[in-house]
């Protein structure tokens, strides 16, 4: 039902749960095995208004990662996988994040969410995705960190470029037809 009508977001969250538990098994695995993830685990952080001032992210140096998740949170309120990847949270950013989600966490949403997601793209953006943001997707799925082991909340003061070089997340690519129309979604 949930591919039949994706606008059913009860169908859409049951399959997400039937079919999430595999994957959640292997990404616990995967952090148990890192140090960092381990933390994680064992500290169980949040983000929420009593635990981070958005004051304080908005007073961070203009490269820094705070900075830029600040920025994400008060245009878009959007998550730090799109923050660390330089993606907006619009439909082809949004199939973007899911690639790389997809090849790390192995979540079938997620990678349904990759695959007919794309679907929803205007032409320019579809040349986009294909001839640039899709490969660069791919790659940094396969070759960067995997996302569940960043303590993201211990890095607010480091410079973004820094961050991306040390969990091998290539800088997000440049848009390579700046004349396409914005609403060629």
């Amino acid at each position: 039902m949930a591919l039949y009508s994706p606008d059913r977001g009860d169908m859409v969250a049951t399959l997400g749960d039937v079919t999430a538990e595999p994957a959640l098994k292997l990404i616990k695995q995967r952090m148990e095995q890192d140090p960092v993830g381990r933390q994680i685990l064992e500290e169980k952080p949040q983000i929420t208004s009593q635990t981070l001032s958005i004051d304080y992210l908005g007073s961070l140096g203009d490269k820094t990662f705070g900075k830029e998740y600040w920025r994400f949170l008060t245009k878009h309120c959007h998550d730090l996988f799109h923050t660390v990847l330089g993606m907006k949270p619009n439909m082809l950013g949004e199939c973007v994040v899911k690639w790389v989600e997809a090849i790390q966490l192995g979540l079938p949403m997620c990678a349904l969410g990759a695959m007919f997601g794309p679907l929803r793209l205007g032409p320019n953006h579809r040349q986009k995705y294909l001839d640039t943001y899709l490969p660069w997707a791919i790659r940094n799925g396969q070759q960067g960190k995997l996302l569940m082991n960043v303590y993201f909340e211990q890095e607010w003061e480091r410079d973004l470029s820094d961050l991306r070089e040390e969990l091998n997340i290539e800088d997000p690519p440049e848009d390579p037809y700046p004349e396409a129309k914005r609403n060629d979604v």
